[in-house]
């Protein structure tokens, strides 16, 4: 049903007469009476009926004219919403990495939960592989992904990215290693541990391919003796004296047993992405989530990359 038709409608209800709903409008009697016409031909049942030299409504009418106020505020209300100037509503599926949860997401939901109480954020806990996936199949809005700078990432022509910040590397190595110890690590140092087991993510990839890299320039294959993803596990076993694993700053614990060895020019750094979809950043809800993303991270992150200016056009990859 088209809404000029709807308006009309809502206005006959109101004033009463033909006469009164065209000078509203701006249009002759006889063009109203013509849109009431095709309404009651997409309707199917008769709107108006004749009352002297007047019409009125039918029971019918009466009905649809009730739908017609609620059609009609709600499609204002979309077009405040969107157009960003009524109060944001919406839900945001934000798929994210377990180590940034913490630091990152929960303090920005919580500012905007505070902010801005009608916008509905859903996490979704994944690995980069799986939320760059999530994002083509519309599974999510959102997604907070990474890249280490010795294994750089591959992302599809589709998304739009913007930095967030970037955080260090550590080795986590058992303090009951003689040789363990808080300095920047060597390449000599690295070289120590060829004979030493190394704990990866279970899920390969990138950093199978970081850990062989940064040791291959050291002179050696890794060992890979155990698989495990979560981080919290991976410094207990660390600490038992199992292995030693590569540590994203923002997830290392201060923990007895265990000694930070930052990796530096050896390891590179982690570089992290807030990604979403081509157009995705001109709907309002998307865009208050990346900037209460983008400040959480400043907060904790090196290199913190300035919010993009907003493009009133919305075009791709402008927030």
């Amino acid at each position: 049903m088209d809404l000029t038709r709807l308006r009309l409608l809502v206005e006959l209800e109101r004033l009463g007469t033909m006469a009164a709903v065209a000078e509203v409008a701006g249009m002759g009697t006889s063009a109203v009476s013509k849109h009431f016409a095709v309404l009651e031909k997409e309707v199917g049942v008769p709107l108006l009926v004749p009352d002297g030299r007047r019409v009125r409504l039918t029971p019918a009418g009466h009905r649809l004219a009730g739908y017609a106020v609620d059609i009609l505020g709600r499609v204002e209300a979309a077009r405040a919403e969107l157009s960003g100037h009524g109060e944001p509503v919406g839900r945001v599926d934000l798929a994210t990495f377990v180590s940034l949860l913490s630091p990152v997401v929960l303090p920005a939901l919580s500012r905007l939960g505070a902010q801005h109480p009608g916008v509905d954020v859903r996490i979704i806990e994944n690995e980069p592989d799986e939320a760059l996936a999530l994002l083509q199949d519309g599974g999510a809005d959102l997604a907070l992904v990474y890249e280490y700078s010795l294994v750089p990432r591959r992302f599809p022509d589709s998304l739009r990215l913007h930095l967030v910040g970037t955080e260090p590397l550590l080795l986590s190595q058992p303090s009951a290693d003689p040789h363990a110890d808080s300095r920047p690590l060597t390449r000599s140092r690295l070289r120590r541990l060829s004979g030493t087991r190394w704990i990866a993510n279970s899920r390969g990839g990138d950093d199978d391919e970081l850990v062989g890299r940064m040791c291959a320039a050291a002179g050696f294959a890794p060992e890979i003796g155990h698989r495990v993803d979560n981080l919290e596990v991976v410094e207990r076993m660390v600490a038992a004296g199992l292995a030693v694993g590569v540590m994203p700053k923002l997830a290392a614990a201060t923990r007895r047993g265990v000694v930070h060895s930052p990796l530096g020019e050896l390891g590179g750094h982690r570089r992290i992405y807030l990604v979403g979809r081509a157009g995705a950043w001109a709907w309002q809800p998307t865009r208050l989530v990346a900037r209460e993303l983008h400040a959480a991270a400043a907060e904790v992150l090196d290199d913190a990359a300035p919010l993009p200016a907003e493009d009133p056009g919305g075009e791709a990859g402008a927030l």
